[in-house]
């Protein structure tokens, strides 16, 4: 199974309480520890968390320095946890316009879980979907008949980096948006959908759990139907 998470509102959750950038940080580097080991318990097989989005895009899913912030202070201290845990950590994004600090801490993250078997935790910083659907179909023969396997294998290589997944079963939005800004659009055509209110920091793995009962409980049901059908 293939959860994606976009966490949205820690720029707000600091806001309203008017606390400081660190104290952000802490709570939302413990959101996505905490969230991490729920899937890893419940046999999640790919998370991906939608951090930081392309910096050119119009309208911004929160601070992208203070999500930045949040992830190194995640892969500073869980690292050896994910090893622990046989949690393969890779880093999704244009790398080239990162930070040498972030650059520096995604390497060692990677290099020291890649052993990891048991799930693949997928971040995703500076990215948009958009622009990787254009730049896959401009790789393509203008004059071809470009099949939804081809499309997905271009995709791929406009990600060359990238750890690759199949197909999103169950997108969860924190901060009360609903929409997907610009994230996988691709991979998500047919996922559930679920729209948490909270803002990222005070996600946790009951919330996690709650997303996660609500999609297998709809997904019983609709196998119920078709059985009912057939």
């Amino acid at each position: 199974m293939h959860v994606a998470i976009i966490m949205g509102g820690s720029e707000r959750w600091a806001a309203r309480r008017g606390v400081s950038r660190s104290a952000a940080c802490d709570e939302g580097a413990e959101a996505v520890r905490t969230t991490v080991e729920a899937a890893v318990r419940v046999g999640v097989a790919t998370l991906t968390l939608y951090a930081v989005p392309a910096s050119d895009q119009v309208r911004p899913i929160g601070d992208p320095d203070l999500l930045t912030a949040v992830l190194m202070r995640y892969l500073f201290i869980e690292t050896r946890r994910c090893v622990e845990q046989a949690i393969r950590v890779h880093v999704i994004g244009r790398r080239e316009r990162m930070e040498k600090s972030l650059t520096d801490a995604v390497s060692r993250s990677e290099r020291l879980t890649a052993a990891g078997s048991r799930m693949r935790l997928r971040i995703v910083i500076d990215y948009s979907s958009h622009d990787r659907l254009v730049r896959a179909a401009w790789s393509a023969d203008p004059d071809a008949r470009l099949m939804p396997e081809e499309f997905h294998r271009r995709l791929q290589e406009v990600d060359a980096s990238a750890l690759a997944a199949g197909a999103v079963d169950l997108l969860i939005r924190t901060g009360g948006a609903k929409r997907l800004s610009d994230f996988m659009l691709w991979e998500a055509a047919y996922a559930e959908l679920h729209f948490a209110k909270c803002l990222w920091p005070d996600f946790n793995a009951r919330l996690f759990e709650r997303a996660l009962g609500d999609y297998l409980e709809r997904q019983r049901r609709f196998d119920v139907l078709v059985a009912g059908a057939g």
